[in-house]
């Protein structure tokens, strides 16, 4: 099993052109495993991890409810945000500057083949990493990503998920709010919870902003350790 990961830190890059290198990235390695059954083959499939900041963009899961989504087209130009339907789980999200977003494109054949595990492996990953900071992130049953004060009135989610997978091959991701401006949550319900609200970690702390590098790097070094995996950083720029 090949536990190499490929990183590529993405810096600010536009939603829509991310998504498409995922795409691209995602059915590489799906060729490669159709290729291998169909031929008997056993040619290694390679994995994939993207660090990225977007610019100002809602997206909406493939269950999700476009009502969650409370500003018209026109609000959007004017807040220089755009909206996306897009393929992955879960309802509405956001995603915007001072956000930590990762893409693990990875074959779980190489790791364990297990999407529940996996899930729970992505939280994992950022509850210690809050940890690092001092805090205490948690699960909330029945939903997906990352919270604080879990059972208060004061229950506020710091971290979304979500993911798709075919043929044991992921996609999408995570949200981390670092340094996020939270008033962009106020135009939508987020992930169509309405009685939870939303927080990042500058808020938590009470500082204007956090390292974003510092950030990163204990996310990745939580992904590692979990996931027993190797990173192995490379300088690209997006095939699409």
């Amino acid at each position: 099993m090949n536990k190499d990961i490929f990183l590529q830190d993405l810096d600010l890059k536009d939603y829509k052109e991310t998504w498409d290198y995922q795409e691209l990235l995602f059915q590489e390695i799906l060729d490669i495993k159709i290729k291998n059954r169909r031929e008997g083959t056993k040619t290694p499939t390679p994995n994939h991890f993207l660090l990225v900041e977007h610019p100002h963009v809602y997206t909406l899961g493939k269950s999700g409810n476009k009502d969650n989504l409370l500003i018209n087209t026109e609000d959007l130009a004017l807040k220089k945000a755009k909206f996306y339907k897009i393929n992955r789980g879960g309802d509405i999200t956001y995603h915007g500057p001072g956000q930590i977003v990762g893409y693990p494109i990875l074959d779980l054949d190489n790791f364990f083949t297990d999407i529940h595990k996996y899930l729970r492996l992505l939280e994992e990953m950022v509850i210690l990493t809050l940890a690092d900071y001092g805090l205490k992130g948690e699960r909330s049953k029945g939903e997906t990503g990352v919270w604080l004060d879990v059972g208060t009135p004061f229950a506020r989610k710091i971290c979304a998920l979500g993911v798709r997978a075919s043929r044991w091959v992921t996609m999408h991701g995570f949200a981390l709010n670092v340094n996020t401006d939270l008033s962009y949550f106020d135009n939508m319900i987020p992930c169509g919870i309405k009685d939870k609200s939303v927080t990042s970690l500058s808020a938590e702390l009470g500082k204007k902003t956090i390292p974003m590098e510092a950030v990163k790097e204990k996310l990745l070094a939580h992904f590692e350790g979990l996931f027993e995996a190797n990173f192995k950083e490379i300088k690209t720029t997006i095939r699409i």
